[in-house]
């Protein structure tokens, strides 16, 4: 087989035309629930809600930012997606499959065209395998090629983030956390995916080597036509990378926008707060910080109305509104495609405005 004819053969099944315009992933009502079990006979007791109503949609060759704080559910979303783990309700959609309850076999030709790159590139690294071997497996579990052209594709991978040649003979613990991820990257892509889920994947580098592996995936992207889902949880390196940002909070999505919309009109006092805390690279440049004060509630036990109510400011400033704590906001749209999940998000931006006008 040649060098073309394998690149073909490692291509993902070509989208018809005629679908150009669809939505590559769709995710309806997304909800995933992990049992709490206590006492001798290990009962059900409660339930923990990572996931509980999430719905989105990302386009072909766009990047989706995931973001939100720790434990709010986001990692779990990238895992269902990719059924890394199984879904307790709702329907994810691929290419305009229902993948939903597909598993074995049925679900083998979906792997290849849905990878992760994991968090912490040294742990999803096999210790004991060279890193040519690790960036191969995918083309070896998939039957794609023999062996001679499984290492020359693996040589052109390795090329493409940025790793030499002889690096194929080394091991994990030889290479720095920048090179790691950046062999994550390469295993990743070996299969030349159409969706890459990226959970967190520059959060335990330093910020230099952030800025290089940001800038190699986007660069990755053009080159090959990948549909990204980013996960993070700092808003500014979702700023530098992202087409579209979704905001999430215990379990849901409470804003979904443009990058620009996102972060020049945040409508959704949650965002609001995550984008004051943002620094500003203008010394004299004044930004009203909005405090969260209190701890996340427990994904246990959701509290009722809003779920961000018990820590909302603008709950506070507007007099403790009584539908906020009745009635749980939905999803909506307010302007074009600008989602929030808020009674009141009309209003955030005034009360914000007065809040930063009056004196400290």
């Amino acid at each position: 087989m040649s060098v073309a004819r394998l690149g073909s053969a490692i291509s993902a099944i070509v989208p018809d035309e005629t679908n150009a315009d669809r939505p590559l992933v769709e995710v309806h009502g997304l909800v995933k629930r992990f049992p709490v079990r206590g006492g001798i006979l290990q009962r059900t007791v409660a339930e923990v809600h990572a996931v509980d109503g999430v719905s989105f949609s990302v386009r072909r060759g766009e990047t989706l930012g995931l973001v939100g704080e720790s434990g709010c559910g986001k990692t779990t979303v990238g895992r269902l997606i990719l059924r890394l783990i199984d879904v307790t309700a709702g329907r994810i959609s691929f290419d305009g499959d229902d993948i939903t309850r597909l598993s074995g076999g049925s679900l083998k030709p979906y792997r290849r065209r849905l990878q992760i790159i994991f968090q912490d590139p040294f742990s999803s690294l096999d210790p004991r395998q060279t890193i040519g071997d690790s960036i191969g497996d995918g083309l070896r579990i998939h039957g794609i090629g023999t062996a001679a052209e499984r290492r020359l594709r693996v040589a052109q991978m390795m090329d493409m983030v940025g790793l030499q040649p002889y690096h194929a003979r080394r091991y994990p613990h030889e290479f720095s956390g920048g090179q790691r991820q950046r062999i994550g990257i390469a295993r990743a892509l070996i299969v030349e995916p159409d969706l890459v889920v990226c959970d967190e994947p520059v959060s335990a580098l330093d910020v230099s080597i952030q800025a290089q592996v940001l800038n190699l995936l986007k660069e990755l992207q053009r080159e090959l036509g990948l549909t990204l889902l980013f996960i993070a949880h700092n808003m500014a390196v979702v700023e530098h990378i992202s087409d579209r940002v979704a905001v999430m909070y215990l379990g849901r999505i409470v804003e979904l926008a443009d990058r620009r919309a996102t972060y020049s009109d945040p409508r959704h006092p949650y965002t609001q707060a995550l984008m004051s805390a943002i620094p500003l690279p203008d010394p004299d440049a004044r930004r009203k910080r909005i405090i969260l004060r209190g701890d996340v509630p427990s994904p246990v036990n959701i509290p009722p109305g809003c779920r961000f109510r018990p820590r909302c400011w603008l709950y506070q400033s507007l007099g403790r509104p009584d539908n906020c704590a009745t009635i749980d906001p939905m999803l909506d749209s307010t302007v074009g495609e600008h989602q929030t999940a808020c009674h009141y998000s009309d209003q955030s931006k005034a009360v914000l405005d007065q809040a930063a006008a009056e004196p400290a």
